[in-house]
């Protein structure tokens, strides 16, 4: 697969999923685990800095799906903070309930195993960028409902085997996401229980599922898709461990969307329907086409922020917005 930077250039040209299968068969994770249960965990141990995990637990009958209760009035599932020998000798034995530990911060919680079981990610950030997250994902049968991230994705099955199933970014009306708060896992989710769809409710959602790509992952594969695709990520063993690396090819003083996202929602969506349309339009021109054609027909030292923005620049932009917002 390639390697450090070159992520970047491929996550562009191919602006879709890829699997790369047996990219990390021989980092010494995946090794382990392909021995036994008992091996991997040994290793997970032996990189742990002691701290309590967080773990998060479902019934049965919930099939592992964490999500919301069926009134939707709290969530299908308990967290609380454990130690880490103790939830590896559950899993191990064959836990009673739906276990899931999950976005667990390698370098907090694992530091070092994140440099000896890289499978190419490091450098992907470039100059300037935010540092790479890893992450440790691991537990027994569990579904995570379908969401999207803000950063491009790299996950290495590294125990047990794992089924994604992805959408593209426009698909976001025929996934039926959920409120924006709260949310089971820190980011939206949709709405549709892909194993029994109410299609009375989701009249759109096999118009999602023909635009899917889904594959499932065993030890060593690695796939690696953009940022804003919507996945879903089925764990189908009894013990399984995922490594993920996220990163955004922008320089680190770039805010993120959201931000943006939940103030459109207090400005733009109260307003009548002639106006919406006009500032979409006006957005189109400033934020979403090529930026050359806000800012070419003026000259340099007029074009401020629809020129090249610095850290400097960035700094006074988000003052400038904190300052509009205290009112």
């Amino acid at each position: 697969m390639p390697r450090g930077s070159e992520l970047n250039a491929f996550v562009e040209a191919s602006l879709e999923p890829v699997i790369f299968r047996g990219a990390g068969k021989d980092l010494p994770i995946v090794q382990a685990a392909r021995k036994s249960a008992s091996a991997a965990s040994q290793l997970l141990l032996s990189f742990h800095s002691g701290r309590p995990v967080t773990v998060y637990r479902a019934d049965r009958e919930t099939r592992g799906r964490f999500h919301y209760t069926p009134a939707l009035d709290g969530f299908n599932f308990s967290g609380s903070r454990e130690d880490l020998p103790a939830v590896l000798d559950e899993l191990q034995r064959g836990a009673q309930q739906a276990i899931y530990v999950g976005s667990t911060d390698l370098d907090l919680f694992f530091p070092g195993i994140r440099e000896a079981n890289d499978p190419g990610v490091a450098g992907a950030e470039g100059a300037n960028g935010a540092p790479v997250v890893a992450s440790l994902w691991m537990g027994n049968r569990t579904i995570t409902a379908a969401h999207y991230d803000h950063s491009n994705n790299c996950a290495l099955c590294a125990a047990g085997r794992r089924r994604f199933t992805l959408f593209p970014p426009d698909q976001i009306a025929n996934l039926y996401p959920g409120p924006l708060e709260p949310t089971p896992g820190g980011q939206v989710v949709t709405m549709v229980d892909f194993a029994a769809p109410d299609l009375d409710r989701f009249p759109g959602f096999p118009d999602a599922m023909k635009a899917a790509v889904s594959g499932v992952l065993e030890p060593g594969d690695v796939i690696v898709y953009p940022a804003m695709w919507w996945h879903q990520v089925e764990a189908l063993g009894d013990f399984n461990i995922l490594l993920n690396w996220w990163w955004n090819a922008v320089p680190d003083y770039v805010d993120t969307p959201q931000t943006t996202l939940l103030h459109a929602l207090l400005s733009l969506r109260q307003r009548p329907a002639h106006e919406r349309k006009a500032w979409a339009a006006i957005f189109d021109y400033y934020a979403f086409a090529d930026p050359a054609e806000a800012r070419d027909h003026l000259p340099d030292h007029i074009r401020g922020p629809l020129g090249a923005v610095d850290a400097a620049l960035a700094r006074r932009l988000r003052a400038q917005v904190t300052r509009k917002l205290q009112r």
